[in-house]
C-alpha cells in the first residue's frame, strides 16, 4: 500500500477487516453463488469459527495480516486439540475457501494458504448395519400407537431409499407418488432427484397418512410429509432421537445415526449386485468418487470373509 494512498485516506490506517466480517460475507457467497445447503453452510461455520478463536489467541484482529506460518501454526494446534485427521482436513478446506474468496473478491492482496496442501484425510470406512439389524431395528416401532406408526414409516422409507436426514424431514407431503412408487427428494443445493420405493416403505407410508398423521394434525393442514404429535414438521433433532431409542430397543450396540441407514442403504445394494452408477444417482452424489467409498467397504467384507473361510486365509 503506497505511502501517498494512506495519506490520501488516513482512515484506511485504522480500518481492521475483522473475522467476523469476513466469514459472514464468505458464508453469505456460498449460500448466494454456490447455492450449498444449510448443513453444509453450518459446517463451515463450525471450522471458521475454530479459526476465528485461534487467530484471537495469537492477537490477530484483522484476517488481511494472516501469514503463512499462522496457517501452519493452525494445522498444528488442530491437530494437538485431538480432532481427527478427516475433521483437520475439512478445517482447512474451509480456510483455503475463505482465503481464496478474499483475495478473489480484493477484500485482500494475498492468499496465505496459497501453497499450502490440506492434510490427508486417510480412508474412513462408514459404519454400516447388518441385514439382521437392520431388521431388528425396522420391527422396533411397536404397535397402532400413532407415533409408532410413524416412527416405522420413517424408518422404513429411510432405509428403503437412503435418504440424509436432512432431506426426509423436508419431504413434503405431495413429493410421494404411490402409484408409480417413488418420491422426489431435494438434496444439496436443492438438486431435485427421483428415489424408487419399495412395498414394504410404500405400505407403512400408507398406514401412516391414513392412521397416524390426520391425528397430529387434529384437522389443520401441512405441506409437511412427517409431522409431530403437536402437528408442526419433524426436525433433523427430533428424529436423531427417534432413531436412538429404537437402536436401543433393538438391542444394537453401535453408535447408531441416520446416517448410518444411509450407509447401510447404499451398501447393500451393492452387495446384491447394485451397479454404482445407479447407487449414485439415489444417493443424489454429484460425484461418483463419492460413491466409491462403499466399493471399498464391499471389498474390506469379502476380505474378512476370505479369512475367515478360506483354508489358507
Amino acid at each position: 500500500m503506497s505511502a501517498l494512498f494512506l495519506l490520501a485516506f488516513p482512515c484506511y490506517v485504522n480500518y481492521i477487516y475483522s473475522m467476523e466480517k469476513a466469514v459472514s460475507q464468505f458464508l453469505n457467497y456460498l449460500t448466494v453463488e454456490k447455492g450449498l445447503s444449510r448443513n453444509t453452510l453450518e459446517s463451515y461455520e463450525r471450522d471458521l469459527r475454530k479459526y476465528s478463536d485461534y487467530l484471537k489467541k495469537n492477537a490477530i484482529t484483522d484476517i488481511r495480516a494472516v501469514s503463512k506460518s499462522d496457517v501452519f501454526g493452525l494445522i498444528e494446534h488442530l491437530r494437538g486439540s485431538g480432532l481427527s485427521a478427516s475433521s483437520t482436513a475439512r478445517a482447512i478446506v474451509a480456510v483455503k475457501g475463505l482465503h481464496r474468496f478474499l483475495l478473489s473478491e480484493g477484500r485482500s492482496d494475498k492468499d496465505p494458504t496459497e501453497a499450502i496442501e490440506s492434510p490427508k484425510r486417510g480412508l474412513i470406512l462408514p459404519k454400516v448395519l447388518k441385514a439382521d439389524e437392520v431388521e431388528a431395528l425396522l420391527a422396533a416401532p411397536q404397535g397402532n400407537a400413532q407415533e409408532a406408526v410413524r416412527d416405522r414409516a420413517m424408518l422404513e422409507l429411510l432405509y428403503a431409499t437412503g435418504l440424509r436426514a436432512s432431506e426426509l424431514v423436508s419431504l413434503g407431503a405431495g413429493d410421494v407418488d404411490f402409484e408409480v412408487g417413488y418420491l422426489k427428494a431435494f438434496g444439496k443445493g436443492s438438486k431435485e432427484r427421483v428415489v424408487p420405493l419399495g412395498e414394504a416403505a410404500l405400505g407403512s407410508l400408507r398406514t401412516y397418512l391414513e392412521e397416524a398423521r390426520p391425528v397430529f394434525l387434529k384437522g389443520r393442514t401441512s405441506h409437511d410429509l412427517f409431522v409431530t404429535r403437536l402437528g408442526s414438521g419433524m426436525t433433523r433433532q427430533c428424529f436423531w432421537k427417534i432413531i436412538k431409542k429404537y437402536a436401543r430397543l433393538a438391542g444394537i450396540k453401535k453408535n447408531i445415526s441416520p446416517h448410518v441407514l444411509r450407509h447401510s442403504f447404499a451398501t447393500h445394494l451393492l452387495e446384491h449386485g447394485a451397479d454404482l452408477r445407479s447407487v449414485q444417482t439415489m444417493l443424489g452424489h454429484a460425484d461418483i468418487a463419492t460413491t466409491q467409498i462403499y466399493t471399498h467397504l464391499e471389498a474390506e467384507r469379502l476380505k474378512k470373509l476370505h479369512k475367515e473361510f478360506h483354508p489358507r486365509g
